[in-house]
């Protein structure tokens, strides 16, 4: 395993147990982004970088019985407080890298990412893993309960050019990657760009 990814585990590790009692008033954002995917009954959706699992419920309700949800995630201890929220009723935990996915190319029809390109090693080659993985005309949702203001602020420090979620930044970056971007909103309540697989 890379130093980076050790560093990644051991930062969400140490954060698994009360991540959910910390943020407990992002579900309705969580809600309206899975929303703004667009999916459809029976259509096959990952959660990159699922964490506890808070997407699942909502993609779950909105890809219905007939379709199928993966929530994959590189720490074993956000898993295990997804299954314990009862996350794993939704849809299938998955331990996996994002960047090495054990899925076939072409096989999902979208994936919803919260909050995952911040701890991309590599986002470019990283993002075409995630295109690989979905059909050409899938859809991709960047997303985050707050914007990169908001989320600064919390964080004490300050948004920079070179922050790889500034629009200017990510929209060649998933050019790059095969994604092109549909729609970017960045403000306090939400961050969420949406992206279209091209091919």
């Amino acid at each position: 395993m890379s130093d980076h990814h050790t560093h990644v585990q051991e930062f969400f590790t140490a954060r698994a147990a009360d991540w959910d009692t910390r943020f407990p008033d992002d579900g309705p954002a969580y809600a309206a982004a899975v929303a703004a995917l667009g999916l459809r009954a029976g259509d096959r959706v990952l959660d990159a970088g699922c964490g506890t699992g808070r997407a699942l419920g909502p993609l779950r309700a909105a890809v219905g019985a007939s379709g199928v949800v993966v929530g994959a995630d590189l720490t074993p201890a956000m898993l295990a407080a997804a299954a314990r929220a009862g996350q794993d009723r939704s849809g299938r935990l998955l331990l996996a890298d994002v960047t090495a996915l054990p899925l076939r190319s072409r096989s999902l029809d979208a994936v919803f990412a919260a909050g995952l390109v911040a701890h991309l090693p590599r986002p470019e080659e990283n993002l075409k893993e995630l295109t690989r993985v979905v059909r050409p005309g899938g859809t991709l949702a960047l997303f985050h309960p707050i914007g990169r203001r908001a989320l600064a602020a919390r964080q004490g420090r300050r948004i920079t050019p070179e922050d790889l979620r500034a629009e200017p930044r990510l929209r060649p970056l998933l050019a790059a990657s095969g994604w092109r971007m549909t729609s970017y909103v960045d403000e306090d309540a939400r961050f969420l760009a949406l992206a279209v697989r091209e091919g």
